[in-house]
């Protein structure tokens, strides 16, 4: 019999980390989204609703991010 070398990839290559750009658009979209509904509604709406304006914004930024990753690449 001969010698085979069996290689297995590590479980962390098999996981890769989102780009930062996608981090970045979401943060940064989720705070935009809380504050303008903080500043815009602020008392005619109750404080779940500018939580919800925040994780609103961060799931379009999430969308974004890999939009802005497809077209121009990473930060880094």
């Amino acid at each position: 019999m001969g010698k085979v070398k069996v290689t297995r990839k590590k479980m962390a290559d098999a996981r890769k980390e989102w780009p930062s750009i996608v981090y970045l658009w979401s943060v940064g979209l989720a705070f935009l989204g809380y504050l303008i509904l903080e500043v815009g509604y602020r008392d005619s709406t109750p404080h779940p609703t500018h939580w919800l304006g925040g994780l609103i914004g961060g799931m379009v930024g999430i969308g974004v991010g890999w939009l802005w990753y497809r077209w121009r690449g990473d930060l880094f």
